[in-house]
């Protein structure tokens, strides 16, 4: 009767760690583009036909987004102004992951500055899942392609 995929955490743990820890990257560029709303409501990401997206950020120059593209296995970027990029969803540490989303954002004209570490860590050493290395996001491209995490 249902048409959504098993959700074995044993196996796709690290793959929903390593999505939050994204997630959180992406958040943080929201966070700091937008006007302030109580208890953070300006910065939710929203189910997409294909993941997760910001839907449209504030710029200077426009506005742009960010959408977790899980059939593709990329972050994508696309701009009101024209650029597109997108972040490959592979292996790669939080750090990794930050370093390529603020480069593809400076590359499309969108600088960011957001602050690195989690909001209760000052530093590195006090987050240790911002070097380790995160899994490919997994999705089942069966039925609806429904995110396996």
């Amino acid at each position: 009767m249902s048409d959504w995929p098993a959700l074995p955490f044993d196996e796709i743990g690290p793959t929903c760690e390593a999505l939050q820890l994204w997630s959180q990257v992406v958040g943080k560029v929201r966070l700091a583009q937008t006007p302030w709303l109580n208890h953070s409501w300006q910065v939710p990401l929203y189910v997409s036909a294909r993941g997760l997206t910001t839907s449209m950020i504030p710029h200077t120059r426009g506005g742009f987004d960010l959408e977790f593209d899980f059939l593709d296995q990329v972050l994508r970027l696309r701009t009101s102004w024209g650029p597109q990029a997108d972040v490959a969803l592979e292996p790669r540490s939080v750090a990794s992951f930050h370093a390529a989303v603020m480069a593809a954002l400076a590359e499309a004209g969108a600088p960011v500055a957001i602050h690195r570490f989690p909001a209760r860590s000052s530093s590195p050493s006090r987050s240790p899942r911002m070097s380790r290395s995160a899994p490919t996001i997994r999705t089942s491209r069966q039925g609806s392609g429904a995110p396996w995490c």
